[in-house]
């Protein structure tokens, strides 16, 4: 399944290379809502509140109140997962509050789908190589993620796992990485990181992987257009 993102900074939808450099910047969130109209599920990211920098949830809530949509940034505890499934999203995305930098907290994700149920829960093993990068990717920490999958597996319905190299780079995703990803969880896996084609898409699809697309939407590489 595609999902289209809509990534939010400062109050306009964006596209960041490496979640650094800002690429593609927009306010037209409206319009890009109505052009994802036929996609059964959007994903929105609050790129402030995931880096500690300021919040969109305003813009947040209302995007899941019109959408079907799985929402991540800045979440870290059961109370603001269960704020953002109460104003309607499908699910959340929780990554840095899952973490340290050297091991992970399987407690926060119990806590949290304690609060809103496991599969509402997805967990961001978002990675530079094969380590989880948190903090909007600004901290490196020092777990793997393929032993973050197997700490988290119990507790989430699925992961996100953004290859952070690719991310807005239009050079396509690392296959082998997603495959071997793919066998590290029976959970539902959500990838992102370069995806620049419906190919990709297809690929990925026949590896039960969900495909999270921006940067080539946004810049027109990648048309909405059934292939």
């Amino acid at each position: 399944m595609l999902i289209p993102s809509i990534d939010l900074q400062n109050g306009h939808v964006v596209q960041l290379e490496q979640g650094e450099r800002l690429r593609v910047e927009s306010d037209d969130i409206d319009g890009w809502l109505a052009r994802f109209a036929r996609f059964p599920l959007i994903q929105v990211i609050d790129l402030d509140a995931a880096k500690g920098r300021g919040s969109n949830l305003e813009i947040v809530k209302r995007l899941c109140a019109e959408r079907a949509c799985q929402i991540g940034g800045g979440i870290r505890t059961a109370s603001d997962a269960f704020a953002l499934i109460n104003a309607g999203a499908a699910a959340v995305i929780v990554g840095s509050a899952l973490f340290t930098t050297d091991r992970v907290r399987a407690d926060v994700a119990r806590s949290i789908a304690g609060a809103i149920g496991r599969n509402r829960v997805i967990a961001a093993v978002d990675a530079r190589g094969l380590r989880v990068a948190i903090d909007g990717w600004q901290t490196m920490t020092r777990v793997d993620v393929t032993d973050a999958m197997a700490a988290l597996e119990d507790h989430v319905g699925g992961f996100l796992a953004t290859l952070i190299d690719g991310e807005g780079m239009l050079g396509g995703i690392d296959m082998t990485i997603i495959a071997s990803l793919r066998q590290a969880t029976r959970r539902r896996l959500v990838a992102a990181g370069g995806i620049r084609s419906h190919e990709e898409v297809a690929a990925l699809d026949a590896l039960g992987v969900d495909a999270v697309v921006g940067m080539a939407i946004y810049t027109g590489v990648m048309s909405l257009d059934t292939p």
